[in-house]
């Protein structure tokens, strides 16, 4: 297995970059739950960090769970990296659709990190840049599994969307959120069937919107 790679964010670093910051999202195709993004401003010193842990840095999507937390609170808990996270709730994704949500979630985890523009990056997992941003930015197609600093934006990002979802298993407990976080599986699809949406789907998202207009 390939692990990502810090190439990217050295060769930044000696072109004179003083800040580069990594963005991701999780939660572009649930039926359910919000788009969360997080961005991740490391230093030189990060690079160089020697974690055993750190050393498995991967994709979020193919980390167990478990691992996954571990990375996460490994993470939050350097010193070397700053770290911030935005969502956006179904009934914003519904009005704005997804696309416009995810770059909305994007632009708002790097704002809040209050970066200077002069001497930053932002390395964004993707092929479409961020609108409403006065800073240099790098696209990378599937940059969560190649870019380092991408993949640990990614881990930070699912583990948050993980978690919203399983509270919200625990209002809505009629469609088993903590199994499947809303995503378009069997299980999600019977309990929609069997319920109806409830107020965290997407009401624009196919079946969901078949379900909405059979339903009026």
């Amino acid at each position: 297995m390939m692990l990502p790679n810090k190439l990217l964010e050295k060769k930044l670093f000696r072109q004179g970059y003083k800040h580069i910051i990594a963005v991701d999202e999780v939660g572009v195709g649930p039926l359910a739950g919000p788009v969360v993004a997080s961005a991740v401003l490391i230093t030189p010193k990060f690079l160089l960090n020697r974690s055993k842990k750190l050393k498995n840095v991967r994709d979020s999507k193919i980390i167990q769970p478990n691992e996954r937390e571990e990375l996460a609170d490994e993470l939050k808990s350097n010193k070397d990296i700053k770290f911030s996270l935005s969502y956006v709730r179904p009934s914003i994704i519904d009005k704005i659709n997804i696309y416009q949500a995810t770059i909305r979630a994007m632009r708002s985890a790097i704002n809040k990190l209050k970066i200077s523009h002069k001497k930053s990056i932002v390395l964004v997992d993707g092929k479409a840049k961020i609108l409403g941003l006065d800073v240099d930015q790098i696209t990378i197609i599937k940059g969560d599994s190649k870019i380092f600093s991408i993949a640990c934006a990614s881990i930070i990002a699912k583990v948050t969307r993980d978690k919203m979802m399983m509270r919200y298993a625990k209002k809505y407990p009629q469609y088993e959120f903590e199994k499947h976080k809303g995503y378009g599986t069997k299980l999600h699809n019977l309990c929609l069937k069997k319920h109806g949406p409830c107020e965290i789907h997407r009401k624009s998202f196919e079946p969901v919107a078949k379900l909405v207009a059979h339903s009026k």
